[in-house]
């Protein structure tokens, strides 16, 4: 009886250890995604905000009276 106890007992500390295993693992991958996303964003945004001012030059430089006629 208290051999079956101690294999009850040290499968569950077993299983206890790879939850917790696993839990840092996923706090490692959601830290990759992260420094990922951070990444991206940086460079990205740069060559975006150009983009975008570029666009809002070409628009505010269109002109015209942007009637559709009518008198």
């Amino acid at each position: 009886m208290v051999q079956y106890l101690q294999i009850l007992l040290n499968a569950r500390l077993a299983k206890m250890e790879e939850r917790g295993a696993t839990a840092v693992e996923y706090g490692l991958l959601v830290a990759l995604i992260a420094v990922a996303i951070i990444i991206a964003v940086r460079t990205l945004g740069d060559n975006l905000t150009g983009v975008f001012d570029n666009v809002g030059d070409e628009v505010g430089g269109a002109g015209g009276d942007g009637g559709a006629g009518g008198e």
